[in-house]
């Protein structure tokens, strides 16, 4: 008896593990097509918000600095959705906004020299 209750415990464990496994390649494939989706109307939004040269110029900015030209499309999608975007953005418009985000996300870089006070010197070391 023992042995088949043993049985029956295992052939239900398998069963849980492969409805598990079973359902990650589902789960992960719901991922990568939401994320799709969501690349794709971020493409048209942005297709239809910009003229072909700034979105050359965005696309290659994206190539150097991802994050940058993330918030800038970000931007971009949020100024469409509320209606503050007259017509298409010029290179030149582009610019604009690429050095407004650029004087926001600006950070100070200072460099502090932490100089050694000891009576060390290299001219004592002629051993």
């Amino acid at each position: 008896m023992a042995d088949d209750e043993l049985e029956a415990i295992r052939r239900q464990r398998m069963a849980e593990l492969q409805a598990k496994h079973g359902n990650a390649p589902n789960d992960q494939q719901a991922q990568q097509d939401a994320q799709q989706r969501e690349t794709d109307m971020r493409n048209s939004i942005l297709a239809q918000v910009l003229e072909q040269s700034a979105r050359a110029r965005l696309s290659n900015l994206a190539l150097v600095k991802p994050d940058k030209a993330k918030a800038v499309e970000n931007y971009l999608i949020q100024m469409a959705r509320m209606g503050q975007l007259g017509g298409k953005i010029s290179e030149s418009g582009l610019i604009e906004i690429l050095e407004k985000v650029s004087q926001q996300t600006e950070k100070k870089t200072t460099v502090k020299f932490n100089r050694r006070r000891v009576m060390d010197s290299d001219e004592d070391d002629d051993d």
